[in-house]
């Protein structure tokens, strides 16, 4: 521009063109601000995933100075972004939707924040060959058809520390004591309400295709239990902040196949 142009009238055209570029990357699931300009105002959440986020930041490390960060189904970027600004040495993206990849380089571009961004689906993270201090997973589960593997692969191949993790949750918020085994032909626990369920999405739920799988609040625990992830806290309603722990060898082996026979944990299970 040229050097006679007022510095507001620079400003404004700055703004202007920022906001064409906001709105050539719509629809956006993320209500992120840049440089003051909302990227979905109107979002049917409010003002998410800001809105959530107050529910449990307290619970995630002030300081992430020398962790590495793995945000998986990162959309545009806002846990990711959030995590840099905490001084993580390292803060990777990923997410299978190009649209949503091309958003977070966008935002983290304009916020002037060092963030890796790829495109890459859950089932692929093997491939990363990396460890992670900090691995987050949030409203992810309930979208995938398979979702306990995901988490046997994130345990697997990249957590090393902490995960934070969020999943929709539908059904009961109670919890049960739930004995280590039953006899067969006892069958009134699978009834209650509380006892661990995931409840099966067959068409669609809030006219969305990609929603798959809900459990309910003893599901989603005893999931991540399972899946070798030990509950440090649960600060807000659908959130966790969990520890990795190994698993027993009949748990799992390396390629994420379960081994259930306990005679014998060199022996793979295999229906009778």
């Amino acid at each position: 521009m040229p050097n006679d142009v007022p510095p507001e009238d620079i400003r404004e055209a700055e703004t202007d063109t920022l906001r064409t570029k906001i709105a050539d990357l719509s629809p956006w699931f993320h209500n992120l601000r840049l440089h003051g300009i909302e990227t979905a105002p109107s979002h049917f959440l409010g003002d998410y995933p800001s809105v959530k986020f107050a529910g449990f930041r307290s619970s995630v490390p002030a300081d992430l100075t020398g962790k590495t960060v793995l945000d998986i189904g990162c959309n545009a970027g806002f846990y990711s972004m959030e995590m840099k600004r905490r001084g993580a040495e390292r803060v990777l993206g990923i997410d299978d939707d190009p649209h949503c990849i091309a958003q977070a380089r966008f935002a983290a571009g304009v916020e002037g924040l060092p963030v890796d961004f790829r495109q890459l689906s859950i089932w692929d993270i093997g491939a990363l060959g990396e460890k992670f201090d900090l691995v987050i997973f949030m409203g992810v589960l309930y979208h995938l058809r398979h979702p306990l593997l995901a988490l046997d692969l994130i345990h697997e191949h990249v957590a090393k520390d902490l995960l934070l993790f969020q999943s929709m949750q539908r059904g009961s918020a109670g919890l049960m004591h739930i004995e280590p085994d039953y006899n067969f032909h006892e069958t009134e626990f699978f009834d209650e309400p509380a006892y661990p369920k995931l409840h099966f999405i067959e068409e669609l739920y809030s006219s969305d295709a990609t929603n798959w799988w809900v459990p309910n609040r003893a599901c989603a625990e005893a999931m991540l239990r399972s899946s070798g992830f030990d509950i440090l806290s649960h600060p807000e309603q659908e959130v966790y902040l969990c520890r990795w722990r190994p698993l027993d060898l009949w748990q799992s082996t390396p390629d994420v196949r379960p081994r259930r026979t306990l005679s014998d944990p060199e022996t793979p299970w295999s229906p009778a």
